[in-house]
């Protein structure tokens, strides 16, 4: 199931995704993985999560991020919860990258059991139809 959360900056996006995260890893009998553009969840995300900067990865467009969580997905058969903060951001804003970043996840997770939950800075009414499915 792929989940988006979008709203304009300071909507509580980010608190939402944290409160996700940590129920996840209470609930989870396999891992949780949150990929994040910097580290500024590292306090408020439990441990158990493997949280990740996608700026040590080097990771600074849709297909690179897409690469990416493919590869944590295959490396990685017990990943049930996957969260991304801001994907829209690490996609450099890039609204028809993302776009196609997310029927390319859509399509990947169709294929296995995990929940992925994303959050970008779009408001509302300017979110494409593509994002609409997801909210």
């Amino acid at each position: 199931m792929l989940k988006l959360i979008i709203g304009v900056k300071g909507t509580g996006k980010t608190k939402a995704l944290i409160n996700l995260v940590n129920t996840a890893v209470e609930n989870s009998k396999g891992n949780v993985v949150c990929i994040e553009k910097g580290d500024k969840l590292t306090y408020d995300v439990k441990h158990q999560a493997r949280l990740i900067d996608t700026k040590q990865y080097y990771i600074s467009d849709a297909q690179s991020l897409f690469g990416f969580v493919a590869g944590i997905l295959a490396s990685n058969h017990d990943v049930t919860d996957l969260f991304i903060d801001s994907a829209l951001k690490i996609c450099e804003n890039d609204y028809t990258a993302f776009d196609k970043f997310i029927e390319e996840v859509n399509a990947l997770i169709a294929k296995i059991d995990v929940n992925v939950v994303m959050t970008s800075s779009i408001p509302v009414e300017e979110a494409s139809e593509t994002v609409k499915k997801y909210l």
